[in-house]
């Protein structure tokens, strides 16, 4: 099935909405405790609770608007499920902290793996959408790996020593502007590569 083109600001409220619905719903209820099914849960819990099924709901409209999922949504979709659960289940807000190491961990490792083979998995994901030439996406996925392993090292550095309060805030505006400043940072080796419309294909 054709992927349908919607307009872009909806997309993007789609894809941040529900991380912004989090921070907002956690700092209304950060100081609260709720009893549900007679277990006590902070309000950090709940808000994670309350952020999956927003989260699978904007998804739902995403897909049902356009038609398509990146692999990397469905991916860190089933992570804040998976992890999400297990902080409900466990009463234990680590278990939703850790799941963005996880998920820059698991994508930089997968990334790697692929380059220890001569290969671009990045340009598997995205080479439709983005011509370039192999040499780019090589650099490209190289330099992407290497900042998915930061980003993964960084949460754990604030997670494990900062408040919880801070790794919301990080999380929700910090690590999103950090991406934003890195691919930002790479327009030169996009631009550098990039294979025009009249440009043969090159290896």
């Amino acid at each position: 099935m054709a992927a349908r083109t919607i307009n872009p600001i909806l997309k993007q409220i789609l894809e941040l909405g529900p991380t912004i619905l989090f921070f907002i719903v956690y700092t209304r209820i950060k100081d609260n405790t709720y009893i549900l099914g007679g277990v006590e849960y902070s309000g950090f819990i709940v808000a994670t609770l309350v952020f999956v099924p927003i989260l699978l709901a904007a998804m739902g409209i995403l897909w049902a608007l356009t038609r398509q999922l990146s692999r990397i949504q469905v991916f860190t979709a089933f992570m804040v499920i998976f992890f999400g659960g297990l902080t409900a289940y466990f009463n234990d807000e680590r278990f939703f902290k850790m799941k963005t190491t996880i998920v820059y961990g698991a994508l930089a490792a997968v990334l790697a793996l692929g380059l220890l083979q001569g290969r671009s998995w990045l340009e598997w994901v995205m080479g439709e959408v983005l011509p370039m030439r192999r040499s780019g996406w090589m650099i490209l996925t190289r330099r992407i790996t290497l900042f998915l392993a930061f980003m993964a090292l960084l949460n754990e550095v604030v997670w494990r020593t900062q408040s919880t309060d801070l790794w919301v805030k990080i999380e929700t505006f910090g690590f999103p502007v950090l991406m934003m400043v890195f691919f930002v940072s790479q327009m030169g080796v996009l631009n550098a590569h990039m294979i025009e419309q009249d440009d043969a294909p090159q290896p």
